[in-house]
């Protein structure tokens, strides 16, 4: 990725995106009062140097899908291939191998338990070569982050946002069976959210007013949310941490309420496991993450033990790899189980 740095005018279009992914430039424009071609030109600056991307996720709980977080113990040698052989695959996200080169953390979406004639996605992990332990925990209900990041959205004033976000129906009761074409509307924007409605349509074969109408359908069933990919680095986060909180019972709603106030959270979740709160934070450095963890979760009752853990980069965030760094790695060492 080339160097960026981002201005006032670039956080205020991210801080916009994150609101609605598909957001036409022109309202953008309008919103933050300039041309409607700055705003273009700032996004694709941004997107053609890798610093951003606005990718189509589906919400696994409205189609009956499971998400894990997952932990990979493996030997120093195997990090890496084993990061890049998870980051060719389409269920898995937030790929991350953690400071001290033997671990390594993902999200993986599967299909609920049961006999199926297949391999279990975990048996084939747990066989690869290299692999020395696997932990799943799955993700019960995600209490913070779902909506983006807090740190990235302080751009834009409430009057800014009010513009740009008009009332959404809360999510429909009743979720849309997806058909041929709606998957592949959805694989489609997984690439691009901001794709246009000409591609979307040569990709489903469908027309666009189809399309644009089927988008919205998904959107207000809740099966379709937009996911703003951008590195907390260039926000000035350049320590990323992730926590495994034990927390009893009884304190599970308080700790939750709070995190999902907390800045420095970019997602936490509830999850099965040895521990029940799983978090992801961004901080400035590594004394604010010590702040952090001593102040405000100290604060916190109920949380009985802390395990964190750094990050050392990113090998894949929510979306599949974009396609200049799918083909770069596509000659990474090649591996058996977690590929297939």
């Amino acid at each position: 990725m080339e160097s960026v740095t981002l201005d006032a005018l670039d956080r205020r279009l991210i801080h916009a995106l994150q609101l609605d992914g598909r957001l036409p430039f022109s309202r953008i424009a309008a919103a933050v009062g300039v041309p409607e071609r700055t705003v273009a030109r700032r996004y694709h600056r941004l997107r053609s140097r890798l610093a951003l991307r606005v990718v189509g996720l589906v919400d696994g709980r409205r189609t009956g899908m499971l998400d894990w977080v997952v932990r990979v113990r493996c030997a120093p040698e195997a990090v890496e291939t084993l990061a890049v052989l998870l980051a060719r695959r389409e269920d898995t996200s937030w790929i991350a191998p953690l400071v001290g080169g033997t671990e390594l953390t993902c999200m993986i979406r599967t299909p609920p338990p049961g006999d199926d004639g297949r391999r279990p996605f975990f048996e084939q992990l747990a066989r690869t070569a290299g692999v020395r332990e696997v932990g799943a925990a799955c993700v019960l209900r995600p209490v913070a982050g779902v909506g983006g990041w807090a740190g990235r959205m302080d751009a834009l004033g409430e009057a800014e946002q009010r513009l740009l976000l008009p009332p959404r129906p809360a999510p429909a009761e009743a979720v849309p069976v997806l058909s041929p074409a709606d998957s592949a509307l959805l694989r489609a924007l997984s690439q691009d959210g901001r794709a246009d409605l000409g591609r979307l349509a040569s990709a489903t074969g469908c027309s666009e007013s189809t399309v644009r109408r089927r988008i919205g359908q998904l959107r207000d069933s809740g099966v379709l949310a937009f996911e703003v990919e951008i590195d907390p680095a260039l926000f000035g986060y350049p320590i990323e941490a992730l926590l495994w909180l034990d927390v009893p019972p009884a304190g599970l709603g308080a700790v939750a309420e709070a995190l999902a106030g907390h800045q420095q959270v970019a997602f936490a979740a509830l999850t099965t496991g040895p521990s029940s709160v799983f978090v992801m934070v961004e901080c400035r450095s590594v004394s604010g993450l010590h702040a952090y963890v001593t102040d405000e979760l100290a604060a916190l009752h109920g949380i009985t033990r802390i395990e964190s853990a750094v990050t050392q980069r990113r090998t894949k965030r929510a979306g599949p790899l974009p396609v200049p760094l799918a083909e770069k790695r596509a000659g990474a060492p090649s591996g058996r189980a977690a590929a297939q």
